[in-house]
């Protein structure tokens, strides 16, 4: 039987009574703070009504504005329910970082480390935080490390690093 987004909202508002949501094609996401982001997961997961016992991936959204130019999205899933949902929380870019949802979601470990080495979040407390994809010195000529996925990121790639194709 699946959960209601209003019976998961009252869940995670008795955690985090500062959180809200928002819902597009009857998909739920919840917006919380860095502070309640672990309470919150773990309220979700231990919860018998819940059971959100599934972490499906971890990602980031560079919005590329000022504030919280990012978001962190963990997916969740709820096997005996059969319900999906999103949590998101906004990190700066002057301070990219939140917990780490490793002692959680044993998962969290391998998405967290691909969302630090697409955009640069450093997930604080991670075991083993080290880049993923791409190589441990991927920067630019001044020295500073180059994030693929965000929005500031060459188009055409780093200049000279792979030769382009052929105009025709």
């Amino acid at each position: 039987m699946a959960l209601s987004s209003a019976d998961i909202l009252a869940v995670a508002k008795g955690v985090a009574p500062g959180c809200t949501s928002t819902e597009h094609h009857g998909d739920l996401t919840i917006h919380v703070g860095k502070a309640e982001l672990l309470d919150v997961l773990a309220e979700l997961r231990d919860n018998p009504a819940m059971r959100f016992d599934q972490l499906l991936d971890v990602s980031a959204i560079d919005w590329a504005r000022p504030g919280d130019r990012f978001e962190v999205v963990y997916f969740l899933y709820s096997i005996p329910n059969a319900t999906h949902m999103r949590l998101k929380v906004g990190v700066r870019e002057d301070a990219p970082s939140v917990p780490t949802a490793v002692g959680i979601y044993e998962s969290a470990n391998w998405y967290e480390r691909e969302t630090y080495d697409m955009y640069g979040i450093i997930f604080d407390g991670h075991p083993d935080l080290r880049r993923f994809f791409m190589p441990e010195d991927f920067m630019d000529e001044d020295g500073t490390p180059l994030y693929p996925l965000r929005k500031d990121f060459p188009l055409m790639g780093i200049p000279g690093s792979l030769p382009l194709p052929p105009k025709d």
